[in-house]
């Protein structure tokens, strides 16, 4: 029977993040501003909740990435509900040079006050030097690349792919730390925790495949069944619950075994599905 588990608490922290954390606490002194990425379509399960223990203080534009697989209307009241807070909010797909370009003028806008104050001493404007943060595959790498010019952060939708601290130059007078995808030591948040799997924030196999899968087709029966209906011809309010949603998505693409649905590969095209962008338009955050 597919059914998500009451509780979850996973211990996933390896050591290279726990190194780099060391790294950029650090290298603090030298960092002018951050770039903190979120997932739009996760806004509170991709933010590091004790991201202030590194930054402290610093100028900080909040990057909410992937705004073109986001649900619009919940994108906009989380950018709302974060500049409400306080944070330069600048939703973005990273695959839009205009978007770029916003936050290359967002930054210089942000440190026109230091520059003016060198100036008034005589000295030249620096280059900006700023801190990349942010969960595994939230865009931190895309961004880089695109900032540098060129490819010089590995590219991959897997989380962990950076493991190191890196200087990197831009032509826009910004220099960029790399990080590697930083996640807190222990996810005691289900809710969270699942999330995290289902947008590939965390490795898939710390879950079961089906718990993973059976949590997106709650998501999406709950806030988006358009999206069902659009992604496998199926309109759930005509089902009793989701494991006769499962039952129709299989027979529609033919995974069945010993005249029974094969679950496993019917999960698997579920995530797949997610991961490779088939479904969009969409928040799992959908509580502010």
């Amino acid at each position: 029977m597919l059914r998500e588990k009451a509780t979850t608490d996973i211990n996933w922290y390896p050591g290279h993040m726990e190194k780099a954390k060391k790294l950029m606490i650090k290298e603090y002194k030298n960092i002018d501003m951050v770039y903190e990425l979120i997932d739009a379509r996760i806004p509170r399960s991709s933010k590091i909740t004790n991201i202030y223990d590194v930054i402290g203080s610093k100028q900080k534009i909040l990057i909410m990435t992937k705004k073109d697989l986001a649900d619009r209307v919940m994108l906009d009241r989380w950018v709302r509900y974060y500049e409400n807070l306080g944070n330069k909010v600048l939703a973005c797909d990273l695959n839009d040079d205009s978007d770029i370009k916003k936050i290359i003028d967002t930054t210089h806008e942000l440190m026109e006050n230091m520059q003016d104050k060198r100036a008034e001493k005589g000295l030249n404007k620096k280059e900006v030097r700023v801190l990349v943060v942010g969960i595994p595959n939230v865009g931190k790498s895309t961004l880089i690349n695109k900032l540098v010019g060129r490819k010089v952060a590995g590219v991959g939708n897997v989380p962990g792919f950076t493991k190191n601290l890196t200087w990197l130059k831009t032509n826009h007078n910004i220099v960029l730390l790399d990080t590697p995808g930083i996640l807190w030591p222990k996810l005691e948040n289900a809710e969270v925790a699942r999330n995290l799997a289902a947008l590939s924030a965390i490795k898939i196999d710390v879950f079961d495949v089906n718990e993973v899968a059976y949590h997106i087709l709650n998501k999406l029966n709950k806030y988006y069944p358009d999206k069902l209906k659009e992604r496998y011809e199926i309109t759930p309010q005509n089902v009793l619950d989701l494991e006769e949603v499962y039952d129709v998505i299989g027979r529609k693409m033919g995974a069945i075994k010993n005249n029974e649905v094969d679950y496993e590969r019917v999960s698997t095209k579920i995530i797949n599905d997610l991961k490779d962008e088939y479904i969009k338009g969409i928040v799992f955050d959908n509580e502010i």
